[in-house]
Formats: structure tokens, C-alpha cells, sequence
């Protein structure tokens, strides 16, 4: 499906190690992936080269991060980007999937099996898990893809521990979407300590939002989704 040694070469320049065994792993991982969106819509991307770069080497990007370890909760994980690449890099990563449709759910379920890799998943709403037994219980909280950094922050950061991380994926926008975000932020008991500039192959900038949680979030905190959405924090 993929060419593993292009894949290996473009990681290697952007200072990323790939195994044998991890380009396998990958290369069956996006077999899968073109397979199922066949039948249902999982991604707009399934050119080879593309998934190679757009897909993995921006996840990776985002897992050979220090502060991804411990235990990590994939927020709106959808096609597993960047939770399953994640724990394909580092195995020893506790990987929680939060994705709230079925399909995605059953996709990821299937996926990780096939494999042979070990996942909690969860059919949930981020801003309903933090309002159960999975609030401040993460190391880690990431997302992609999902929503601007002021909301988004609401989703993740009540779901991370104190002591422990949110790191936010983001293209070009990112240094805006952070000024935007800073009120809310530290409302919700985060400071951002670090923006990470990234440049995929073929030369599309990325940017790694690093937060650390510092305080508990209130308890008003998340709202529920229609709020964050229509009226983020400031």
C-alpha cells in the first residue's frame, strides 16, 4: 500500500526512527484505512504518498514529543490520527481512543486488534467523559482536526491530571489560535509552555501546542458542547 522505504527516508529527515516492524504495522494500517473508506467516509486522504506524509509523519511528529508518555487520551480520534500511530511509535503508551460515533469506534476497535495493539476505547463526548470517572485522569490529551485551540482546550484540559499535558496539532494558524486561546486557557488550569514548529515533506508547516496542566479545572468547567461552541471562553 505504502512505500515503506519513502516512508522510512522522509521520517528519517524530519529526525523520526521507524522500525521494520513499525513500518509494517503502518504500511497494514493504511491498507485498512483506504479499505474501509471504501464504505465509510473516514478520510479525504488515500493517496499513498499523502498518508504517508498528511497522516503518519504528522502523527509521528506529535509522539516523539517527551511529554507524550504515561497515559494518553486520544480526543475525536476518528481515524486514529494521532493515537494509533502514537502507540505504534511508542508501545509502552496507555492509549485511551474517545471517539463519539459508533462507526469510527468499530473501525478503531477493529484496526488495533488486526494489529495487535492494546487500547481502551470510548464511545463518548470529551466534554461529557470529564463530567464522569475519566476527568483529571490522563497524562497526556491531544487532538486533531478538532476545533480551534479556544475550544478545544475545554474539551481536552479537564480530562488531564495535574502535572500532566495537552498538546494541541495545528497548521499555520497555530500562533493565532494560541493568542486567541491564552483566557482560556488559564481559566481552565493550563499554561502554554511551548509552540513547536514542524515542516512536513513536501514543505506544509505544523505546529505542536504544548499546555501544562498547572491547576485543577473548576468545577463549571467543561460546559457542555453548544456552549463551548458558540460562546468559547475569554
Amino acid at each position: 500500500m505504502i512505500n515503506p522505504e519513502r516512508l522510512q527516508k522522509n521520517a528519517a529527515g524530519c529526525g523520526l526512527a521507524l522500525t521494520g516492524e513499525q513500518l509494517e504495522l503502518l504500511d497494514r494500517y493504511a491498507e485498512r484505512l483506504v479499505e474501509t473508506n471504501a464504505h465509510f467516509n473516514l478520510t479525504a486522504i488515500t493517496d499513498p504518498e499523502a498518508i504517508e506524509n498528511k497522516h503518519f509523519i504528522d502523527s509521528l511528529l506529535l509522539a516523539d514529543q517527551p511529554e507524550v508518555a504515561g497515559s494518553m487520551v486520544d480526543v475525536g480520534s476518528g481515524a486514529g490520527f494521532p493515537g494509533v500511530v502514537a502507540k505504534i511509535y511508542k508501545p509502552d503508551l496507555a492509549l485511551t481512543l474517545l471517539e463519539p460515533t459508533g462507526k469510527r469506534l468499530e473501525f478503531l476497535r477493529g484496526l488495533c486488534a488486526e494489529l495487535g495493539l492494546a487500547a481502551d476505547f470510548l464511545k463518548e463526548r470529551a466534554e461529557e467523559a470529564a463530567r464522569k470517572a475519566w476527568r483529571e485522569q490522563f497524562d497526556l490529551a491531544t487532538a486533531r482536526a478538532v476545533a480551534r485551540l479556544d475550544k478545544l482546550a475545554e474539551y481536552c484540559l479537564p480530562l488531564v491530571r495535574v502535572g500532566g499535558y495537552f498538546l494541541a496539532m495545528k497548521a499555520e494558524s497555530a500562533s493565532a489560535e494560541l493568542e486567541e486561546a491564552r483566557p482560556a486557557i488559564r481559566k481552565l488550569g493550563g499554561e502554554a509552555v511551548a509552540l513547536r514548529r514542524f515542516s512536513l515533506p513536501g514543505g506544509e508547516e505544523r505546529g505542536i501546542i504544548v499546555i501544562k496542566k498547572i491547576s485543577h479545572t473548576p468545577p463549571a468547567y467543561p460546559r457542555n458542547g453548544g456552549k463551548i461552541a458558540k460562546s468559547p471562553l475569554k
